[in-house]
């Protein structure tokens, strides 16, 4: 078995790459698919087009690599994250739409939970800020506005789970109801100390256990496919969120590395260690990945002693992989200890985003990539700043009222001043992002790898160098997301020996060098603050 196949389940698109050993992409497919918009602030998903235009991209990838089921060592899933799912688990039909991680419905539940006190509680447990970002206060809403949503989940009739969730048990025709521990950690509910669903929070938001799913490493067999989906039984054998899979797939692999994604929106990662590092610059502390580690006594599990975690994984599709139930106390994770490596992480909401708003908004561009011509076209901005702002700000001002704005503007404005206001926007939003992470963690940063669609924009990158005073590395391959995931599902079955084969994979295509005059930096930036101040608290309740 020469190849795995990775699943990129984006925001806007459903992706599936086939990788080869050296990491090079040998087939490829790719499916935009419905975004809706109900009311201002809500984003919406059909899970089941999510489903079915995953599944037809995985198709296509296999016949344009000219691949067969029995040529794929493994799949790997990434995924958007905080998306939140809840179907019914005998039919396997989602009960209502898919709640997306940008929506902004539960803003008001989330002011509630802090103005009653629960905020700094939240935060120890989680690392993560109270906002509606996260799944929690989305699967609350789920179950309060759905007719009879909640008394069914309480018979143990509903399932929950973020994207990756859902993709699984489609895959595994509803056997298998799990998700990994990066993932677990972007909910609000999985408590970073304990390692597991937190019960106080699940009580707090009145969400029944039974919805769960089990939680496993992220790089290990969960299970495997039905057979007639993709010519073959393949196993499941890496699962993470897209961002934690970029972070892998750019080999930033011990304390100190870091990386930042251009995608739809903008995350930077950086990891720290083994322990969570508290971030007092309202940046989040979260779970990167998770290996198996070392077997726990057989009477902790119930079971006989495994010899090892390599044991545990069924690298054959002919061999069925452990069966992982509902529930957080069953499954393969809870038989093994597991090695975490955590993150410290600050989320953008629109990024790539930006650029598809100028042309779908706007219509000054009739396609992404045609923003960098059009900015190039100005030498600068014409002291115009874009707050791209349309879903709120995340990090680090984590306002849910905050608007987009575009400050700065005269007669002699044109679109190419406002598109490359739209692309320093990126830029500036995550020098601010770096900032709060080395004091954060202490670590001065050497080096910033990228990757995500925007990091091909030169424009943006150099200027992104500029900003941030260090140099910013673009890989030879930038489809990281899907090539990390490619990696934890490869390591699970053998494919690669060790994360040092990953390691050596990586190779850089470009390096930005900043340019920029400090004086010169640090005035831009406080403009950029400046901007940044009209967009703030827009849409506050009165």
């Amino acid at each position: 078995m020469r190849y795995i196949l990775a699943f990129d389940q984006g925001t806007t698109s459903s992706r599936a790459i086939v990788f080869d050993h050296s990491g090079a992409i040998r087939g490829l497919g790719q499916q935009e698919f419905t975004q809706h918009y109900p009311q201002p602030g809500w984003v919406e998903h059909d899970a089941t087009e999510i489903w079915t235009s995953q599944l037809a991209v995985a198709r296509r990838a296999m016949r344009n690599a000219g691949v067969a089921a029995a040529d794929i060592a493994a799949i790997g899933i990434t995924n958007q994250r905080e998306t939140t799912v809840l179907w019914d688990r005998a039919t396997g039909d989602p009960v209502g739409r898919a709640i997306v991680w940008q929506d902004r419905r539960t803003a008001a539940a989330c002011d509630a939970l802090r103005e009653a006190g629960h905020g700094d509680f939240i935060q120890a447990r989680t690392g993560l800020v109270v906002d509606a970002y996260f799944s929690a206060t989305k699967l609350a809403w789920l179950l309060d506005n759905i007719p009879g949503a909640r008394d069914r989940a309480e018979r143990g009739e509903l399932a929950f789970g973020t994207v990756d969730s859902w993709l699984v048990w489609n895959l595994t025709g509803g056997a298998v109801h799990s998700t990994d521990y990066g993932n677990a950690a972007r909910t609000m509910l999985f408590d970073l100390h304990t390692r597991d669903w937190c019960d106080a929070l699940l009580d707090l938001l009145r969400i029944p256990k039974s919805l769960l799913p089990s939680i496993a490493p992220s790089s290990g067999v969960v299970g495997n496919t039905l057979p007639e989906l993709l010519g073959g039984a393949v196993p499941i054998a890496g699962v993470a969120g897209d961002q934690h899979a970029a972070t892998f797939g750019q080999a930033c692999l011990t304390p100190g590395m870091a990386k930042n994604t251009y995608g739809t929106g903008c995350f930077m990662l950086m990891n720290v260690g083994k322990e969570p590092v508290v971030s007092h610059n309202n940046l989040l502390s979260t779970v990167g990945w998770a290996f198996p580690a070392e077997v726990v006594s057989a009477a902790s599990v119930g079971g006989p002693a495994v010899a090892s975690a390599a044991d545990s994984v069924a690298p054959n599709p002919a061999v069925p992989a452990p069966a992982i139930t509902s529930g957080a106390s069953a499954g393969l994770a809870k038989a093994f200890a597991v090695d975490i490596d955590f993150m410290l992480e600050g989320s953008i909401f629109m990024a790539g985003a930006t650029v598809q708003w100028l042309r779908d908004g706007l219509g000054i561009i009739d396609t992404s990539p045609e923003v960098e011509a059009l900015a190039t076209s100005v030498p600068d901005t014409g002291d115009v700043f874009l707050v791209p702002a349309f879903t709120g700000l995340g990090a680090p001002y984590w306002d849910p009222y905050a608007r987009g704005a575009i400050v700065g503007m005269t007669r002699g404005t044109t679109k190419a001043h406002i598109a490359r206001a739209a692309v320093e926007a990126i830029a500036f939003q995550t020098a601010e992002l770096l900032d709060a992470m080395q004091k954060d963690s202490g670590i001065d940063l050497q080096e910033l790898r990228v990757d995500g669609g925007a990091s091909h924009n030169n424009l943006l990158m150099q200027f992104q160098a500029d900003l941030l005073g260090v140099d910013v590395v673009r890989p030879r391959v930038t489809e990281t997301t899907a090539l990390g995931a490619a990696y934890l599902a490869g390591l699970a079955v053998g494919f690669w020996s060790n994360k040092e084969e990953v390691q050596a994979n990586w190779r850089a295509e470009r390096r930005f060098k900043p340019a920029m005059a400090e004086e010169v930096r640090a005035k831009k930036m406080a403009r950029w603050r400046q901007a940044v101040a009209h967009a703030r608290g827009w849409a506050a309740p009165e």
